[in-house]
């Protein structure tokens, strides 16, 4: 269901890598267009997957909020990294029985999707939950799928992908050098 890398999705011959945020969040749109029902109701992961569905929310002109999901109650390194500076799960709609399509911005071990829908439960039994991310840069430790992925990249463990915005809205890639012990 996925999209083949384009050629800015391609690490380039001197090891990094460039990645035009604003052609996959397209393709992503294009993706969740074919995604969803007319009950579908959006959701991302906080904070990427957020600014993916709160845009998604207005260029499908779908009413009211999307929801935003925190994954810090959750997570399995929770004593090691506390509660981290992200937003708070707000869910503007009845989980019960609803579709939910989850977004976020990079899947990568797939203990944050893990932890999501660990807190997601905490708020109701949804029919049915899908995910839809920007950047599937594989390496799973969990075994996670995107039902959507704008693009699939290779990263080395010791580089960190994460969604980035500017003040007008745009989003852009931030590839980092990360201590291997922090992933």
């Amino acid at each position: 269901m996925s999209a083949p890398p384009s050629p800015s999705t391609a690490p380039r011959a001197t090891g990094t890598l460039s990645l035009d945020a604003e052609a996959l969040y397209a393709e992503l749109l294009r993706g969740v267009r074919a995604l969803r029902s007319g009950q579908t109701q959006l959701a991302g992961i906080a904070s990427g997957g957020a600014w993916l569905a709160e845009r998604l929310q207005k260029d499908l002109g779908l009413a009211g909020e999307a929801g935003v999901l925190s994954s810090a109650m959750h997570r399995d390194d929770f004593s090691q990294r506390g509660l981290a500076q992200s937003a708070q799960t707000t869910l503007p709609f009845e989980v019960n029985g609803a579709d939910i399509l989850l977004l976020d911005d990079v899947l990568y071990t797939g203990r944050t999707i893990r932890a999501v829908l660990n807190e997601l439960f905490d708020y109701g039994r949804p029919a049915s939950v899908r995910l839809a991310v920007l950047v599937d840069r594989g390496g799973r430790e969990l075994p996670v799928q995107a039902d959507f992925a704008a693009a699939r990249v290779a990263l080395p463990a010791s580089q960190s992908l994460a969604l980035a915005r500017t003040d007008a809205g745009a989003f852009h890639f931030d590839v980092k050098d990360v201590n291997i012990q922090e992933v």
